[in-house]
């Protein structure tokens, strides 16, 4: 059994370090060739940086993923039930039709506004159990999207723009966009991994975890911290990415089995190994760029449709 183990994870670590080489080694531009000065530029200042945001991402939304289904005890939910993709939508639109969408403003706008509607959610839904923090979360969700719709519809001119950032996409990709994520990635993903055996507990219902000892109320308000933390920032760097944060963990329950000891960390590679493999494809499947969100639609609905077949 103990081999079993071993050998699924050394399988995903391959499989990552061969999406990590695939991600750098085709493009747009051709193979890579080291010995193409130019080719070198394009390695390390646009498919390295564009291939490792992927991965963050990837990790930080399977990780967020894994962390709410546990959380509200339901294998369909997603990191961005807390309404944290409609505020990022909301802060990226107003940055845009405002004419100063520079990179670091629809950062940091997204970025801010998905925090302080996570920390809102939270506040609204407190003195219920987690079905209180859902419904909060789809109410205020809902409310931003609306809003989101009449700031694209009065914003002519950059309606465009701003429906690529909603539908996700690394095309714009940068070394500083890492330095951004990887601070939050590390917390939370630090944080998640300690607390796995928390999660188990967790998911078997409050009343079970407040009978092994764990403090829940201060743990939910962690839990939606951290995973607030992680989706806000990816949501910020690249846009909404859906479906990520389903199919990746459900997967690997699957495979490693309902406890996050083995789970958590096979979301966290199966993720980053995924990610860079469908931004592949989006980029080079035609001579344009299909952005990533719809590709993610596009291969996640399928598998969202298997899932309700066999019952959850």
């Amino acid at each position: 059994m103990l081999l079993v183990k071993f050998a699924k994870t050394a399988a995903l670590l391959l499989a990552c370090a061969i999406s990590l080489i695939l991600g750098i080694s085709f493009g747009p531009a051709g193979f890579i060739d080291f010995k193409d000065p130019l080719m070198q530029t394009v390695v390390l200042d646009y498919r390295l940086p564009r291939v490792l945001l992927a991965m963050l991402v990837g990790a930080s939304l399977a990780s967020a993923g894994c962390a709410m289904q546990a959380f509200f005890r339901n294998p369909l939910a997603d990191p961005y039930i807390l309404g944290v993709s409609s505020a990022a939508s909301v802060g990226a639109a107003l940055v845009i039709s405002l004419g100063i969408g520079s990179t670091w403003n629809i950062v940091i706008s997204a970025f801010i506004t998905s925090l302080i509607v996570s920390f809102t959610v939270y506040r609204l839904g407190r003195h219920g159990e987690s079905y209180a923090v859902l419904l909060a979360g789809i109410a205020v969700s809902s409310f931003l999207s609306g809003l989101t719709a009449i700031i694209i519809y009065f914003s002519q001119q950059s309606a465009h723009e701003i429906i690529f950032w909603i539908m996700g996409s690394f095309s714009r990709a940068v070394w500083q966009k890492i330095w951004l994520i990887i601070i939050p990635f590390f917390i939370g993903i630090t944080y998640l991994l300690l607390n796995s055996w928390n999660l188990n507990a967790i998911l078997l219902g409050e009343e079970h975890a407040r009978s092994v000892g764990i403090n829940v109320e201060r743990f939910r308000k962690e839990l939606i911290a951290v995973t607030s933390l992680l989706t806000s920032a990816t949501v910020a760097v690249c846009g909404i990415i859906g479906f990520v944060g389903i199919i990746v963990p459900h997967t690997m329950r699957l495979i490693f089995g309902e406890a996050h000891q083995r789970l958590l960390p096979s979301a966290i590679l199966f993720g980053a190994t995924l990610m860079p493999l469908v931004d592949l494809l989006a980029r080079t499947c035609t001579s344009g760029e299909i952005p990533v969100g719809a590709m993610t639609a596009i291969l996640g609905s399928p598998f969202f449709l298997y899932i309700l077949k066999r019952g959850l």
